[in-house]
């Protein structure tokens, strides 16, 4: 940004990206995208991670780092054979009948193999793949553990420096690179892919509209997962495909039934397949849909599921008072929130959308609405509801892929009210008071040990109240340079008046200025820096009791 303000060609064209175009011409979303790809394939997870938070750098940032994507350099056969053996204790040709030494992907973590299983695997796998059929092996790239671990450490040391600063506070740092790292570590373990695979498969083995690899445990490990090739047409091809290949497809319905699908993962499972892009979802020859990269999940609490469907019948009620409510619940507010402020925006934002007949509801705009309040206020919302939020978004996107008029909120028109009746069903209202009783009992058992221990403190003169004061540093800060300031001035007024050695001038000069004391007119001259400093600093801010 600072470059750019300068109009000078040489410098507009010398910096270019990679592909050659001009950097200052670019975005600064655009320019983000960029350096992270520069930087290699952490930051590329890095930044795929940030575009799940738009609560924190916004919906503009978030859409262009949801582009990124990684093209890492394959390792060689031999190295990946070396990974296979090594996890499985015998050759490879003793574990699969056929495999391709050239991947078909590799990606930042890893890269994919397509194998057939030897025979013995068959009754291993007797339902419905095994004999012939294919499967993907996914390795991990060797080496990449160490480097992802050293990408980290630099992450974090950056994270430090940046919450130092006023201008990157805001975007939590400290906390975004904890959660990045987090994430990152776990996609390290495949067998993690591994067990997300069994516990979707379990939850929807009776539903005959969605195909879900079947992976294969004994073959899979902390470095490889072996699983299930789906045969399909993918999302993002399904508009460049001949005719012939989706012949009978009705592409509205695959489009409404596969939001359907994720809306029960949603809100009767509250476990989810939290990457919805078209790369991810296939139309099978079946008519079924196919998932695949059970890498990145969600799960939704309770509280947090019973959140959202209060948010969601105030926006149909029209209540913008308990919206409000809501979002001053989930989130992280700031000590100097706005609440008249939040209430008139969140009102706009209830008006415009509660409104909308939901046949044409753009579920996308309100969510990125929604966001954008959030984060204009500055509420950090929990991670696993900003990563909801960006599932829906990408899901409604992702549908009208296939069908231009499609809108998410007629498809959550029936689960709005399967919620309610589940909200007010006596199950759950008991399931509640149990939990409220536990809650009760536990302070009632724990209550009069703590009274205790609070009254033998004040008897014995160890009861301390400790008090945080907030927003105090900069008018304290003031008033110290303030202090040392004239102290400063006062003590080289001392010093010029006594004429304090080393002196200058011990002949008269110019206008009769004679015997001036070295260190008395420097100390002034230091003082009159520190009290335009500090004038400058309450100029800018206003008043003393905001920072510069």
């Amino acid at each position: 940004d600072w470059l750019g303000r300068f109009n000078i060609e040489l410098i507009r064209d010398w910096l270019r990206a990679a592909e050659g175009e001009i950097i200052a011409d670019q975005t600064n979303s655009v320019r983000i995208r960029l350096a992270l790809t520069e930087l290699g394939p952490t930051f590329i997870k890095f930044g795929q991670m940030l575009s799940t938070r738009p609560d924190i750098i916004g919906p503009e940032i978030a859409d262009e780092l949801s582009k990124l994507q990684t093209d890492t350099p394959a390792d060689d056969f031999e190295v990946v054979r070396g990974i296979i053996e090594e996890q499985q204790g015998c050759p490879l040709e003793e574990i699969f009948a056929e495999f391709s030494q050239t991947p078909i992907a590799s990606a930042s973590i890893g890269q994919v193999h397509v194998a057939k299983l030897r025979d013995r695997d068959h009754e291993m796998n007797g339902d419905g793949f095994g004999l012939q059929n294919e499967v993907v092996v996914k390795v991990r790239h060797k080496g990449i553990e160490s480097k992802i671990e050293t990408d980290l450490d630099i992450l974090a040391g950056l994270a430090q420096l940046a919450e130092r600063l006023e201008d990157f506070r805001a975007y939590q740092p400290t906390a975004v690179v904890a959660e990045a790292a987090r994430m990152m570590r776990r996609e390290l373990v495949f067998d993690r892919e591994c067990r997300n695979l069994l516990q979707f498969r379990s939850l929807f083995a009776k539903d005959r509209t969605i195909r879900i690899p079947k992976p294969i445990p004994e073959l899979s490990s902390e470095k490889m997962i072996t699983m299930e090739r789906l045969d399909g047409i993918k999302l993002r091809d399904a508009h460049s495909r001949a005719l012939t290949d989706l012949k009978g497809v009705d592409l509205a319905e695959f489009a409404r039934t596969g939001a359907n699908i994720y809306l029960q993962m949603i809100f009767k499972h509250g476990f989810y397949h939290a990457d919805p892009h078209p790369g991810n979802i296939m139309l099978m020859p079946d008519g079924t849909i196919g998932l695949i990269d059970f890498g990145l999940v969600g799960r939704i609490s309770e509280r947090l599921r019973e959140d959202v469907e209060t948010m969601l019948v105030s926006i149909v009620n029209q209540d913008a008072s308990l919206l409000a409510a809501m979002i001053k619940r989930i989130g992280d507010c700031p000590v100097e929130l706005n609440d008249s402020a939040l209430s008139n925006d969140i009102a706009d934002f209830v008006g415009q959308y509660s409104t909308q007949v939901l046949s044409h509801f753009d579920m996308s705009g309100a969510l990125r609405d929604f966001v954008e309040i959030v984060r204009r206020f500055r509420i950090s919302l929990p991670s696993e509801a900003s990563l909801l939020i960006k599932t829906l978004v990408t899901l409604e996107g992702s549908a009208r892929h296939l069908d231009p008029n499609f809108s998410l909120m007629e498809i959550m028109k029936p689960y709005q009210r399967l919620l309610m009746m589940k909200r007010l069903s006596p199950a759950r209202q008991l399931k509640k008071a149990q939990r409220f009783y536990l809650q009760l009992e536990q302070l009632a058992e724990n209550l009069p040990s703590r009274v205790s221990s609070i009254l033998e403190q004040v008897q014995s003169g160890r009861f301390d109240i400790h008090l945080d004061h907030r927003r105090l540093g900069p008018t304290v800060n003031r008033l110290v340079l303030g202090l040392m300031t004239s102290a400063l001035f006062l003590g080289s007024a001392l010093m010029l008046s006594y004429k304090v050695a080393p002196l200058m001038f011990p002949d008269p000069g110019f206008w009769g200025i004679r015997d001036l004391s070295m260190l008395g007119l420097m100390g002034a001259a230091t003082s009159m820096l520190m009290g335009l400093r500090l004038f400058w600093a309450i100029r800018k801010s206003g008043n003393l009791d905001q920072p510069d």
